[in-house]
């Protein structure tokens, strides 16, 4: 009599398989460019380690609870949900800044701006900044950070947004620095207040593009913080005409775009009277990114 064939051992979840799993699974969804990085951020997440950790531990088992959340976690992934509102937080010039639905993500091309702020700012003690747009406050705070003697207003119409900005802000210890405002762009700032910069990621997504854009911006991130109106630019145009009232002479404008607003913009900038030494600058990618210009 031939004996039973022994019954298959069970599949033992290692961190290893998960993230294997994980990412194909996100392939054959077609869900988002970077697949197993997602699948990397949203286990580290789970496990509450960094990525780093996930190899150093790769053939550990999961919990059965560790598995539930990630299953949870992976199908809100397949909807398009964006893995930074997942998780709770994106890095941002080095920073961890908190992010929630009510906020624009931070991306890596806005770093450029802070980055040409940095540099001009450093070279003036006591810099005082005006940020318009803040979100998520990633651009005040991450000048608050680098910056230690510079005195910081930033402006949001969102109240929710503003919530999270200010979160930030103290996460980060630069709550007495960053002074955050409710309001339309210049609004909120007493008429006759001059500042050494005045920086902004306004809204600046052409209306006519807004149900082209990748599902996980356009269902997910807040419309408020992508709206700028036909071409993109009604936002980005408020700010040029308004900038010099609350500028310094020398003062700089910085402003961020996308790639193909740029020649109007600089146009713009250049035609107002009030401006000089305008430029355009890109990103790491090598894209056209911010318009630069100082006030005369």
């Amino acid at each position: 009599m031939t004996a039973p064939a022994p019954a298959p051992a069970e599949t033992v979840w290692t961190v290893g398989k998960i993230i294997d799993a994980t990412t194909k699974h996100l392939q054959q969804k077609a869900v988002g460019d970077t697949p197993r990085l997602d699948a990397e951020i949203l286990l580290g997440h789970v496990r509450n380690c960094k990525r780093i950790q996930l190899y150093v531990d790769y053939n550990a088992p999961l919990t059965e609870d560790q598995r539930a959340r990630m299953r949870d976690l992976v199908k809100r992934r397949t909807q398009a949900e964006p893995v930074a509102y997942l998780v709770g937080r994106r890095e941002f010039f080095s920073l961890e800044i908190k992010v929630t639905p009510a906020v624009l993500i931070p991306r890596p091309e806005t770093e450029t701006l802070v980055l040409d702020l940095v540099t001009f700012a450093k070279d003036r003690p006591d810099a005082s900044i005006l940020e318009l747009c803040t979100g998520s406050g990633c651009i005040a705070i991450a000048a608050g950070v680098n910056l230690p003697a510079a005195r910081i207003t930033a402006v949001e119409i969102s109240p929710p947004a503003l919530a999270v900005a200010q979160e930030n802000a103290a996460k980060h210890k630069v709550t007495e620095r960053v002074t955050f405002a409710e309001g339309d762009l210049f609004a909120p700032v007493a008429a006759g207040t001059v500042f050494d910069a005045v920086v902004s990621n306004p809204p600046y997504v052409a209306d006519e593009e807004i149900e082209s854009l990748p599902p996980d911006v356009r269902l997910h991130e807040p419309l408020l913080a992508l709206k700028g109106g036909p071409r993109g630019l009604v936002i980005l145009e408020r700010i040029i005409a308004a900038a010099p009232d609350f500028l310094k002479p020398g003062g700089l404008l910085l402003l961020e775009l996308s790639p193909e607003q740029a020649p109007h913009v600089a146009a713009r900038l250049e035609s107002h009277g009030e401006f000089v030494d305008v430029r355009i600058l890109k990103d790491s990618a090598g894209l056209a990114r911010v318009a630069r210009a100082l006030r005369k």
